[in-house]
């Protein structure tokens, strides 16, 4: 786990390529094309936080569904995406 983690309010308020630097998660775009699939963060076990973001979807949709993932990767309480968004923890 991180030395820190962020706020909920650093989460949702920090420009994003700041708050991906600030806490050294790696953004990559995914070759998952699948019109259900909106991206993936995996946390590994040396602390390493990786971003999957979808190609070709609208900068406000990508940017929502990053700052949850980042939230969730962190074990931050934010509230859920709305329908018809839907995660799942593996």
């Amino acid at each position: 786990m991180p030395e820190r983690r962020p706020t909920a309010a650093e989460i949702l308020d920090t420009p994003l390529p700041q708050l991906l630097a600030d806490n050294r998660v790696e953004l990559f775009d995914s070759s998952i094309t699948d019109a259900g699939f909106c991206g993936a963060v995996v946390q590994r076990r040396s602390g390493d936080v990786i971003l999957a973001m979808p190609r070709g979807r609208s900068r406000i949709e990508s940017d929502i569904v990053a700052r949850y993932l980042i939230a969730q990767a962190f074990d931050v309480d934010v509230s859920e995406l709305p329908p018809p968004f839907t995660s799942t923890e593996l």
